[in-house]
């Protein structure tokens, strides 16, 4: 399993101007590496819903690389959303799934079936135009640069050590205060260049 900090040092070399939406628990060590906050967007607690809104944004910003880093749980909830994106053919979508066979932010439960489950096979039976599975930091530090050069949409699916959630959230530590959602918004309206 990869640690999701390596993993997202690695990415953020071959990150360029890539707009970069991270989620779940492990989607928080972005924040460390990031050196371009006004193209990320963080969407917390749109659990399940963030899929679509990342193909959403790559629909509306054709001219942009979109990254969304997942997380399986919220990829199952919304199962639905890989064969639309596949139908759609977004060359600018880049869909990494961060799988940790766990809900890490509710306390650890498993996911049902978690080590069975082939997340790039079910990408590249849907349609995604190339996929990947990585469960070893050296594979994925040696082939990102190549995946973010490929024509989307790319399903990158990696294993990552769980980063277990066990207080409850009004006790829970936290970074710096994130941007509000609507500062995201206006952030990424003025790095992209579109008018409200």
């Amino acid at each position: 399993m990869i640690n999701a900090a390596d993993m997202f040092r690695a990415f953020a070399k071959h990150r360029g101007k890539a707009i970069v939406i991270p989620t779940g628990t492990s989607g928080r060590h972005w924040r460390e590496f990031s050196q371009d906050e006004k193209r990320d967007a963080s969407l917390g607690g749109s659990l399940g819903q963030t899929t679509a809104a990342c193909f959403g944004l790559a629909l509306g910003l054709p001219n942009e690389k979109v990254c969304l880093f997942d997380s399986e749980g919220a990829l199952l909830m919304n199962l639905g959303i890989v064969p639309t994106i596949a139908g759609k053919q977004p060359k600018n979508f880049y869909h990494f799934l961060m799988d940790n066979e766990c809900y890490a932010t509710t306390g650890g439960q498993p996911v049902a079936n978690a080590q069975n489950i082939d997340y790039a096979g079910l990408a590249k039976a849907a349609g995604y135009s190339k996929t990947y599975h990585f469960d070893n930091l050296e594979d994925f530090t040696t082939n990102v640069g190549k995946i973010l050069n490929e024509t989307g949409p790319v399903f990158i699916s990696m294993k990552i050590k769980p980063e277990i959630e066990n207080e409850p959230i009004g006790r829970r530590q936290r970074g710096p205060t994130p941007r509000t959602r609507a500062q995201i918004v206006r952030d990424l309206r003025e790095a992209t260049g579109v008018k409200a």
